[in-house]
């Protein structure tokens, strides 16, 4: 991945700072020159000098996530200024929330529905406790 990056064409980042690329850009790993959109994203909200500081700042082995992390909170932030990522991550919880509420009530009719037709075909009643249906020869000996 470096190498082509080297001998090919400048890295994303350097194309766009309109410097060359050399064998030791910082940039050229994680910004290779088919996504050029990747790092104009990254740089219009972190700025070049800041986002070589934290990749020089993180372990080696850290920096491809560093990369991946910045670009999704540029990206975010490109699309909503205020909240960035904290408001992809609210709608997502506000959503889960509505999705929670409506498989419980779902849930409810179910087990509504299963009681009812238990109790008119005579076969015994749901036990709330684990949802399954309790026919007359599971339930005590006493009956």
């Amino acid at each position: 991945m470096m190498a082509s990056s080297y001998s090919s064409s400048p890295c994303a980042a350097c194309k766009f700072l309109r410097r060359k690329c050399n064998q030791d850009c910082i940039f050229a790993p994680y910004f290779p020159p088919e996504e050029p959109q990747k790092f104009v994203n990254v740089h219009k909200i972190f700025g070049a000098s800041n986002v070589s500081k934290f990749l020089n700042e993180v372990l080696p082995h850290q920096r491809e996530d560093t990369v991946n992390s910045l670009a999704y909170e540029a990206e975010a932030r490109i699309k909503d200024p205020v909240y960035g990522c904290v408001g992809a991550i609210s709608v997502l919880q506000k959503q889960l929330i509505r999705l929670q509420k409506e498989l419980d009530a779902t849930n409810a009719d179910l087990i509504s529905i299963t009681h009812q037709g238990s109790i008119s075909l005579g076969l015994g009643h749901v036990d709330h406790s684990n949802g399954f249906l309790n026919y007359p020869s599971n339930l005590s000996n006493d009956m």
